[in-house]
């Protein structure tokens, strides 16, 4: 439980605790009704000043002193506490982080992010530009406090533990990257995600030289070196830079962010049986057919000719903005009549 949240619990106890003592107190010593006497506690401690229900002898006198001494102090700082907390910063974050609960427990379709370093950063902004839904998994607190304050979904905890991996909803999961800090971690991520999910499609972070055989035997569908990757873009900037500005160019031109997604042909579609010619994916949609892997097949087809036909199962490679993607997933899940 919430510091803040055990302290107002512990004055609020202690105000109803100086009620019940005031209250009885006066039933006591004066003889008087409970509702009189619950009336004589709160006039006391609020100060109002009304005037009593019942003459005060000596020993009613000498009680409402005490409760003015040791009440009156008590009431007054539980009520500035409780306007702080609640004009203050602290009774927004509860409800802030209660709200994110809320999301996390209600998520599915979504990707896992484990570990936000300098890598995990890059993905979480590729997430964002892809407009999908993700939540992150750090040890660090002032991570997790940063990235909370840019309201991105986050988990404190260790992404290697089962109980860390439920609260992120692995079981309704599409997908999940490791990006922690060393290679042994991400390896027992992946042990761990695939023991739960045999089926959740992972790509790790490699950082060693041995580490892309180690995660692959764990279970990762997909390794990367960033440094590699890293490598590999610099010296093609120096040898080919005509290269690499097509490829910036065909993911993001201006304000328009380009994505390219695989799109797998279900039974029933409106696009199968039909060749690509026929099916006018690119006159309906504005997407480019890239390439077309073919069921049971591993090798994918490039470049592929207006002629091939699509069948169930055969997953589309397709180029274009995220909203031409997501208007060809919907009318792929179409059926046909």
């Amino acid at each position: 439980m919430n510091r803040e949240i055990k302290k107002i619990l512990f004055l609020l106890l202690a105000m109803v605790m100086l009620i019940i003592f005031g209250t009885t107190g006066y039933i006591l010593l004066l003889k008087i009704s409970f509702i009189d006497a619950l009336y004589m506690t709160i006039i006391t401690l609020s100060t109002v000043g009304f005037k009593e229900v019942a003459e005060l002898n000596a020993a009613g006198k000498i009680f409402t002193m005490l409760i003015i001494t040791g009440g009156i102090s008590t009431a007054a700082y539980t009520l500035t506490y409780l306007a702080s907390f609640v004009l203050g910063g602290e009774f927004r974050e509860i409800l802030r982080r209660r709200a994110m609960e809320n999301t996390i427990q209600n998520l599915r379709d979504h990707y896992i992010l484990c570990g936000v370093g300098q890598t995990g950063m890059s993905v979480i902004k590729r997430f964002q530009k892809s407009n999908v839904k993700y939540i992150a998994i750090e040890k660090d607190e002032e991570k997790v406090n940063a990235l909370l304050d840019e309201n991105i979904l986050v988990i404190h905890g260790d992404a290697t533990s089962e109980e860390t991996l439920e609260k992120a909803g692995i079981q309704y999961a599409k997908g999940m990257v490791t990006s922690l800090s060393n290679d042994a971690d991400n390896v027992f991520t992946v042990l761990t995600a695939k023991g739960m999910r045999s089926d959740l499609h992972i790509v790790s972070r490699a950082i060693g030289i041995n580490a892309h055989a180690k995660l692959k035997r764990a279970g990762a569908d997909h390794t990367i070196s960033p440094n590699e990757l890293g490598g590999d873009r610099m010296a093609t900037l120096l040898l080919r830079p005509a290269v690499v500005s097509f490829l910036d160019i065909t993911t993001q031109l201006g304000e328009m962010v380009f994505d390219i997604e695989e799109v797998t042909i279900s039974v029933g579609s409106p696009f199968a049986g039909m060749s690509l010619k026929d099916s006018r994916i690119r006159e309906i949609t504005g997407l480019n057919v890239l390439a077309i892997q073919k069921l049971g097949e591993e090798n994918i087809h490039l470049n592929p000719d207006s002629n091939e036909h699509i069948k169930p199962g055969d997953k589309l490679l397709v180029l274009g903005q995220l909203n031409q993607i997501e208007e060809l997933k919907k009318i792929e899940s179409l059926r046909k009549p």
